[in-house]
């Protein structure tokens, strides 16, 4: 029988037969588009963190005391200004330098009051990570020496204690310490989790006076540049660790984070797509079993065949056909449904989605691979009937 025919015959069987065919498709179709869109949603988060990490800065360097492993304990700061000034030694650009001690507080304005994230830093902050002013200005090495009780807010700070008139000269009070609110950060969003528009930026001396502490969480230094940042990172941890002796100090970049997270993501994504590859699975069963079904009641059928000179290899490839038509008009079938969907889901919601042309190859190939699987034991069985016993079947 020619390829061509043996398609035609297939489809005839499967239009002879549409609910039937419609309601085997179905649970490819389910499988087919759970793995595109629950890929599609892992793909997206992995950009959507790469892009947040990314956007802090470029050639970022982290140090803080104890290890980031996952499952690390978190580990008490021993680091003071002092470290940072030795730091910038090492660096040997004090600008390069940044240092924060953060902690959760009560801002108030007034009868209003917001819980943000307050932060101790140094005016070396904007150069070291990208963050731009909507009004105002940002700390001097003058508010930091002084420890000057001058703040600068948040979007949604600034939103949240001053809905309708500007911030900028307003005073705000935080554990009942009155702080003048010079600036306004520009609308950030999100980062790895953290509201960076909920933060309220004051000069680490003044935070630290507030806290009652000498402490600094972590020093972070923008690198000159990206061939030389592990060595740099060498470097600093070894006079971190000449200056406190027995702590250990990790200094890590932005692309040892991304693997990191792209590594935890990845493996989440795997999973997902194997959680969804499980209904494909099922309707695999689903078309074996139909075309089990299709078998017996078209033995007449093949014994005719067989009668007038179809081989066995003819009837078979003939089921095996009829099966891999139905997975496949399902796989495509679930492929736009799932990019659809995930399309609605990173446009109508928070959760991004990214399609990549290898999770619609997989699903698709997966459908196509069902069919041939689970269609084989059909079509041998449909092979091997015998012409006499299969014309006298009711």
């Amino acid at each position: 029988m020619r390829v061509a025919e043996a398609w035609r015959v297939a489809l005839d069987a499967l239009r002879a037969n549409r609910l039937r065919s419609a309601l085997t498709m179905l649970g490819v179709i389910i499988g087919v588009a759970s793995v595109v869109i629950l890929v599609a949603i892992g793909t997206g988060t992995k950009q959507r963190v790469e892009q947040q990490v990314e956007g802090l800065g470029s050639n970022l360097l982290l140090v803080v005391p104890g290890r980031l492993d996952v499952g690390a304990a978190p580990a008490v700061s021993p680091l003071t200004l002092d470290d940072a000034d030795a730091v910038s030694r090492v660096v040997g650009d004090p600008d390069r330098v940044a240092v924060t001690v953060a902690s959760g507080a009560t801002v108030r304005a007034g009868n209003r009051s917001d819980f943000s994230t307050l932060q101790g830093v140094l005016e070396t902050t904007p150069s070291v990570f990208t963050r731009d002013l909507a009004r105002g200005r940002y700390l001097t090495g003058s508010d930091v020496d002084t420890s000057r009780r001058v703040a600068i807010l948040g979007a949604s700070v600034a939103r949240a204690l001053f809905p309708d008139r500007d911030p900028v000269g307003q005073q705000i009070t935080v554990s009942g310490v009155r702080f003048r609110v010079i600036g306004v950060f520009a609308p950030l969003g999100q980062s790895l989790g953290v509201d960076r528009d909920d933060e309220v930026h004051v000069p680490v001396t003044a935070a630290q006076r507030l806290y009652g502490t000498q402490r600094v969480d972590g020093i972070a230094v923008k690198a000159p540049d990206r061939e030389r940042i592990d060595e740099l990172g060498e470097r600093i941890v070894a006079e971190l660790t000449r200056r406190h002796p027995g702590v250990e100090f990790s200094a890590v970049t932005q692309e040892q984070i991304l693997g990191v997270l792209g590594d935890i993501l990845g493996i989440l994504t795997g999973v997902l797509a194997a959680i969804a590859g499980i209904s494909l699975l099922v309707g695999g069963v689903g078309v074996s079993n139909i075309m089990l079904v299709s078998v017996r009641e078209r033995t007449r059928e093949i014994g005719l065949r067989k009668a007038v000179g179809a081989r066995p290899r003819d009837i078979g490839v003939q089921f095996l056909l009829e099966a891999v038509l139905l997975t496949s008009i399902g796989g495509l079938t679930g492929m736009a449904l799932g990019v659809g969907t995930a399309l609605l889901v990173d446009a109508l919601s928070p959760i991004p989605a990214a399609i990549t042309w290898w999770s619609l190859a997989l699903a698709f190939g997966v459908s196509a691979a069902v069919g041939i699987v689970f269609g084989v034991v059909p079509a041998q069985r449909a092979g091997r009937l015998d012409p006499v016993v299969a014309l006298r079947a009711e």
